[in-house]
This record gives structure tokens, C-alpha cells and sequence, in this order.
């Protein structure tokens, strides 16, 4: 089994403030917080760099690096469509308390966000923050595409299914209405928006990341 590689985690404004070097000790930090800012990066060098600066400085920006490909797989694939927006999910735990946003593509502007829901999945968030894009362009009557780097959410959205694992429970009562309100919405509501899968190894991640992986 290939070794997790280590992030390390800058809270601007948490309780406390610091650099961390697990998510468990950056969660710590930012529980109970309202409004707090923090990120990951891939070196502890980079972490400290960015916590000697402000947190307006990293915010929406993508401070992972891309994976390398071949010259000839990166002509193939090409680049990105900035007139789209991008959506994507995250949890703290499966489950655990997730939450889900979409953003505009080119200039990282949050353009929704839900949650944090107290018992979620990823997966789960991932297919919520697709159904809830789709809606919002129809509403914008928008011609742009939507991107998600979900192979599952794009699957369970063609399908019009939610097919998560996870239980029904009174932690969760909201989430799974809003599950059942995106199902129908799909079954009930035709859309004309192009659904791409966000290619990670070449652009890096999705703009919509929440930066805590």
C-alpha cells in the first residue's frame, strides 16, 4: 500500500492559530469557529511561507501541485473551459460533517454553498453539489458547462439516484431530504448543461476544492 503523502495545515484564525501537521490537530483547531481560515500545503516550507502572510492571499487558489504527464497526454487533454463553474464537496470523516459549494471556474467566486450537514458522505455531498449546479445554471438560464471531479456524483446524476450506503438516522434527517429533493428535481426537470469530469492530474484540483485533503 502506497504511504499517505503528509500535508501540513496553516490556521490563520482558529483556536489556536498555527501551523499543524494533521488534519486532526488543523480540525481541532477550527471546530466551534466561525469563519475560520485555514489551508493545506504539500511542504512545510510552503506552510510557513503562507502563514507569515494573510489568509486573503491563498484564499481560492490552488496551492497544490499538478501531477506530470507526458507532453503528448497533456496536448490530449488540453485545457480547462473557464466559462463553466465547478463544484465540489468534502467531509470530515465517512461520514462525518460535510458540506458542498460551486464556484465560477475562472475566478474562483463562490457561487453556493450547503452545510455543514452533521452526518454525510462525500460522495453523497459530491452528487448534491452537481443536482444544485445544474439547477443554478438552469435558473441563470446559463449556457456554460459544469465540472466535477466525481466519476461517482456525474454516475449517480445520469441515473437520477443518489446510491449512497449511508443510513437514514435523526442526525441526518435533513440531508436526506435535500437527497430526495435533488432526485426528484433530476426526474421532474430536463437540463441542456454539458457535465465534464475535472481532470486533476492535468489542471491540478478542482477550483472548487476546499483545500483540506
Amino acid at each position: 500500500m502506497a504511504k499517505k503523502k503528509k500535508k501540513y495545515y496553516v490556521v490563520w484564525f482558529g483556536n489556536p492559530t498555527g501551523i499543524f501537521h494533521s488534519w486532526n490537530e488543523c480540525k481541532k483547531a477550527i471546530t466551534g469557529v466561525t469563519g475560520a481560515q485555514y489551508m493545506s500545503f504539500e511542504t512545510l516550507k510552503e506552510a510557513k511561507i503562507a502563514y507569515d502572510k494573510e489568509y486573503a492571499d491563498y484564499k481560492g487558489k490552488n496551492t497544490k501541485k499538478k501531477k506530470t504527464l507526458s507532453k503528448e497526454q497533456l496536448q490530449k487533454i488540453g485545457e480547462p473551459n473557464l466559462y463553466s463553474i465547478a463544484v465540489d464537496a468534502a467531509s470530515s470523516g465517512n461520514p462525518g460533517k460535510m458540506e458542498y459549494r460551486g464556484v465560477d471556474t475562472q475566478t474562483y467566486k463562490q457561487l453556493f454553498h450547503q452545510g455543514p450537514f452533521e452526518q454525510g458522505t462525500n460522495n453523497v455531498g459530491e452528487f448534491l453539489a452537481l443536482v444544485h449546479g445544474l439547477a443554478y445554471l438552469k435558473k441563470q438560464k446559463s449556457d456554460r458547462i459544469i465540472y466535477s471531479d466525481s466519476r461517482i456524483a456525474i454516475g449517480w446524476v445520469k441515473k437520477k439516484k443518489c446510491n449512497s450506503k449511508l443510513k437514514p438516522s435523526h442526525k441526518n434527517k435533513a440531508l436526506f431530504e435535500l437527497i430526495t429533493r435533488a432526485e426528484t428535481w433530476l426526474k421532474t426537470n430536463s437540463y441542456t448543461t454539458t457535465i465534464v469530469k475535472w481532470e486533476t492530474k492535468a489542471w491540478g484540483e478542482i477550483p472548487a476544492d476546499f483545500g483540506r485533503k
